[in-house]
């Protein structure tokens, strides 16, 4: 499946304000695009008893046997000349290169021909092929959009989500529509898209579009934490440390940021850095804020200050350091 758009409409938003002085350093939230991100999966296989017989295409396509997915959609089109499911995956063999030669142009065809018998994801899936543009297919951005509005009319998020990013994202003399891109990304966090959440949370957080509310941001950005964004994790656990919009909780904090620290966030890993060289939220120890601390600089992430603190480190300590990062990057 594809990816949702994720262009650089964050740059449009004004910085955040300083964080409160209780923080052992300036968290300055990490103002991002999320990374890209694949559509709502796809439906499991039905073998409920009494249920529908299973999608024999779509489960040889989930396990990497496209010559098999590409033979049984093809004859289930033969038999229902509107069998849309077998369209949109025909489209995707076709877009991906699966067990055919990669041709954009079929791609299309297949997943506007599903598109016009109202299948969401072939709405979705042409509508990111027009957006981008591709061998065959013309870039088209006020199609794209078209595609992706007929989608979002049947609730699909990663639509809703795209749709909210091109109200951000115009060209001059247009203006960014930051309360068309909220309710987008509201809608599409409802469903539980997690960057939409993330992104309406920023919006909140900012007073962008829509009324400034720290507590209802501080809401979003849990759900876009617990949605797996590790934008949105970083934002939360700041927001947990100084008890901005939510109870002061350090030691959740903490354990926030170990988690994004280790999906390799810098600012996870130098924020993390700074609690174990004071021990605010999780139990002193030097050797590890090391281990954050240069982890996060070969990442670009430099801090004086971290250095300074664990410059008194023992050859030993060191080794223990070194050794400890070798484990890390071995996973």
């Amino acid at each position: 499946m594809r990816r949702a758009v994720t262009l650089g409409w964050f740059a449009v938003l004004v910085a955040a304000p300083a964080l409160a002085a209780s923080a052992p350093a300036p968290f300055e939230p990490p103002f991002q695009p999320p990374p890209p991100r694949l559509a709502e999966p796809d439906a499991p296989l039905n073998t409920a008893p009494g249920g529908p017989p299973p999608d024999l295409a779509f489960g040889a396509y989930q396990r990497g046997f496209f010559i098999i997915a590409l033979r049984e959609a093809t004859k289930r089109i033969a038999d229902n000349a509107k069998d849309a499911a077998a369209m949109t995956l025909l489209g995707e063999i076709y877009r991906d290169g699966f067990a055919v030669k990669q041709d954009f142009g079929e791609a299309s065809r297949w997943f506007r021909l599903a598109s016009g018998l109202g299948d969401a994801s072939a709405q979705f899936e042409l509508g990111i092929l027009l957006l981008d543009g591709a061998p065959g297919v013309t870039r088209d951005r006020e199609a794209a959009t078209a595609q992706f509005v007929k989608a979002a009319a049947q609730d699909y998020a990663s639509a809703l989500y795209n749709l909210g990013v091109l109200a951000l994202e115009v060209e001059a003399p247009a203006k960014p529509d930051f309360a068309k891109a909220a309710g987008y990304f509201k809608r599409a966090a409802e469903l539980g898209d997690g960057n939409a959440a993330y992104s309406y949370a920023v919006q909140l957080k900012d007073g962008k579009g829509l009324a400034l509310d720290t507590a209802e941001s501080a809401r979003w950005f849990k759900r876009a934490a617990d949605a797996g964004i590790i934008s949105g994790q970083v934002e939360y656990a700041i927001m947990l440390f100084n008890g901005v919009g939510v109870e002061r909780d350090e030691a959740g904090a903490a354990k926030i940021f170990a988690l994004a620290a280790a999906r390799r966030n810098p600012i996870a890993m130098n924020r993390l850095a700074h609690l174990l060289v004071s021990g605010r939220g999780v139990d002193k120890d030097l050797v590890q804020a090391a281990v954050w601390q240069k982890l996060a600089r070969a990442a670009g992430n430099d801090d004086p200050a971290l250095d300074k603190a664990i410059a008194g480190l023992t050859e030993d300590q060191n080794r223990e350091v070194d050794a400890r990062i070798q484990r890390l990057l071995a996973f």
